[in-house]
């Protein structure tokens, strides 16, 4: 099973506001969370779907991978956060705000998927029949008729 991963650094949203975006596609297939990333409406959609190219043709680059970029699905992504950029912002009364100007590392893996194994059953086999439950009420009134 051919694993791969690609790593954004520095880039200039919160951690938070990109982990958002990582949610929508943790688990998809590629092709999918593709699509996903190109009509989400956030600004940091764009990097991650640069990134997660990036992990798809890491993939294709290691050896023994099938060729089949349509098994690769994203096994984990994350944000970590980056270092902070601080800057000052007048205030009033001669005095100064701090303003944090936060950065997150990207972090996209990419696995393929096994192949599905199917069992064939044997001809002799049968299905077992599942039992039905009575209500709790009937069984309650099934006791009282016996009973009487």
């Amino acid at each position: 099973m051919i694993e791969a991963q690609a790593t954004a650094r520095h880039i200039r949203t919160s951690a938070q506001k990109a982990g958002l975006v990582l949610d929508l596609i943790r688990g998809k297939d590629v092709n999918r969370a593709l699509a996903t990333l190109g009509f989400t409406r956030k600004s940091v959609a764009g990097d991650i779907k640069k990134l997660l190219r990036s992990a798809i043709a890491n993939a294709q680059q290691k050896d023994g991978f099938g060729g089949d970029v349509d098994r690769l699905f994203v096994s984990a992504c994350y944000a970590n956060q980056g270092p902070s950029q601080k800057r000052v912002r007048p205030a009033p009364m001669g005095r100064a705000y701090r303003v944090l100007k936060r950065t997150a590392h990207l972090t996209v893996h990419v696995s393929e998927r096994p192949e599905k194994v199917v069992a064939v059953a044997a001809a002799g086999e049968t299905q077992k029949k599942k039992r039905s439950r009575q209500s709790p009420v009937t069984s309650r009134q099934s006791k009282k008729k016996t009973a009487d």
